[in-house]
């Protein structure tokens, strides 16, 4: 089997075609969808970028796997300690080294690893391609590398490609010279004047007078963020890059796939469509970054393409992103659940059946510390530190009627808020109850100053 893992970074489902959104974003991504099972509700455990991938690669939560922050000690996997063998065990227990024992041959075209110093994610790959710009890097840069390696593989078989692709991460860097495809379209409705009105009037970090902020200093190395956002029809500096950013990255994948189809082996080939995690533009009055555990920066997309899976599907249950590894070893034929936090679905893939989690919790410990538990129409957040956002203790959203999080309902449904912080607590003695350590990796960030990028923040 020749399985493409394309990861797309900060990409937001409901930014894309195929799950509903109504700028033409992803012609090319919404094929495949049309094609394989679309996830609605898949979620990345741990947010947001080193977290997410140590997640996924190790199929561990970060309070087990150690990573759950940018910098500090959360920032590096836990130490094997005295029974650590010659080699290490993710070399075979990770997700690549996995399939590397199941006779595949593993590849990833990433910088980033690099980026955030998480040299761990690398184990069990046999090639590693990092093209040395520490994810600031755009699509025309990847993807000659990207068509090398297909073109000297695509006509083997058994083998994963991980494939990285950064241009819909802050700042958005379509070049100049792809222009704007969505100007003059209207942006997404929920965003009225009157939320403009309230949000202009935050303060606190990834608000938009901070982002003003650095549209003067940061930003100003990038043209498609220089505009300051100082009236209503200022926000289209963020959502018409945002979006041309994900077309422009789509028009890329696209020539993945028409090699793919010249060589002649797409139909033979899975393809997985997902991302670290998402990107709040908007929501809780945050723009253009991925500080928080909530359904913006949390949601991703998953399509899943799997030759002889289900086709043209869609799937609505509770799903974290870490039940990847076990999903595809169980699809090869492997077995190695014990070893993973994850849970697989391979038979809503081989016979659309529901394979869904009754709740997910997921964690935020770079920008903010919190934790958050999604479940039924319910998002409820708990911040141990806002990060200087300004955020009360509980929040809870009822995802059905407020997918954009602009109602706090945590003090009219005191009913909700037990309920969730019910399953918080089961879920975190489950988790202190199945691991070595006795400290919780949330805790350590506390200690060490609080989330990485709020330290030596000034309100």
């Amino acid at each position: 089997m020749r399985i493409l893992y394309l990861d797309l970074d900060s990409l937001r489902p409901d930014h894309l075609g195929c799950y509903g959104y109504h700028r033409n974003t992803s012609p090319n991504i919404d094929k495949i969808a049309k094609e394989g099972v679309r996830f609605t509700n898949y979620y990345c455990s741990d947010a947001p970028c080193a977290p997410s991938r140590t997640a996924l690669m190790t199929g561990q939560f970060g309070i087990h796997n150690g990573v759950v922050g940018h910098g500090g000690t959360a920032g590096d996997i836990r130490i094997e300690g005295a029974s650590r063998g010659t080699r290490g065990r993710l070399a075979e227990e990770s997700l690549p080294g996995s399939l590397r024992q199941l006779g595949y041959q593993t590849a990833s075209i990433s910088t980033f690893p690099e980026r955030h110093g998480t040299w761990a994610f690398n184990a069990g790959f046999n090639e590693v391609f990092n093209i040395g710009e520490k994810g600031n890097e755009s699509a025309e840069q990847v993807l000659p590398i990207a068509l090398k390696w297909i073109e000297e593989h695509a006509g083997k078989d058994n083998w994963f490609l991980h494939l990285n692709f950064w241009d819909p991460h802050t700042p958005y860097r379509a070049p100049e010279e792809f222009g704007n495809p969505f100007e003059g379209e209207p942006i997404p409705e929920w965003l009225t004047e009157e939320v403009f009105a309230l949000h202009k009037n935050k303060e606190g970090q990834h608000s938009i007078a901070d982002m003003n902020i650095h549209a003067k200093t940061y930003y100003a190395n990038w043209p498609r963020h220089q505009q300051k956002v100082e009236k209503y029809a200022d926000l289209r500096t963020f959502l018409d890059h945002y979006d041309s950013a994900i077309r422009y990255m789509d028009d890329h994948i696209g020539r993945v796939f028409q090699l793919l189809e010249q060589i002649g082996v797409m139909e033979d080939t899975a393809i997985l469509i997902s991302a670290d995690h998402g990107e709040n533009m908007g929501e809780l009055g945050i723009y253009s970054d991925h500080g928080t555990a909530d359904e913006a920066t949390c949601h991703i997309p998953m399509i899943f393409k799997w030759p002889t899976g289900k086709k043209g599907i869609v799937d609505n249950g509770l799903h974290y992103h870490l039940d990847l590894a076990p999903t595809l070893i169980d699809l090869l034929g492997g077995d190695k659940a014990a070893l993973w936090d994850g849970q697989s679905y391979v038979d809503t893939i081989v016979n659309g059946k529901s394979t869904a989690r009754p709740y997910l919790v997921l964690s935020q410990c770079v920008h903010v510390c919190q934790r958050s538990v999604r479940f039924d129409d319910w998002l409820y957040i708990r911040s141990y530190h806002d990060g200087h956002h300004g955020f009360e203790k509980e929040m809870l959203f009822h995802l059905k009627s407020d997918p954009h999080e602009q109602t706090n309902l945590a003090r009219e449904r005191r009913d909700i808020c037990e309920t969730a912080a019910y399953l918080l607590l089961e879920w975190h003695d489950e988790m202190m109850s199945t691991m070595d350590y006795v400290v919780d990796p949330l805790w350590t960030v506390m200690q060490e100053g609080g989330p990485v990028i709020a330290r030596g923040y000034e309100k």
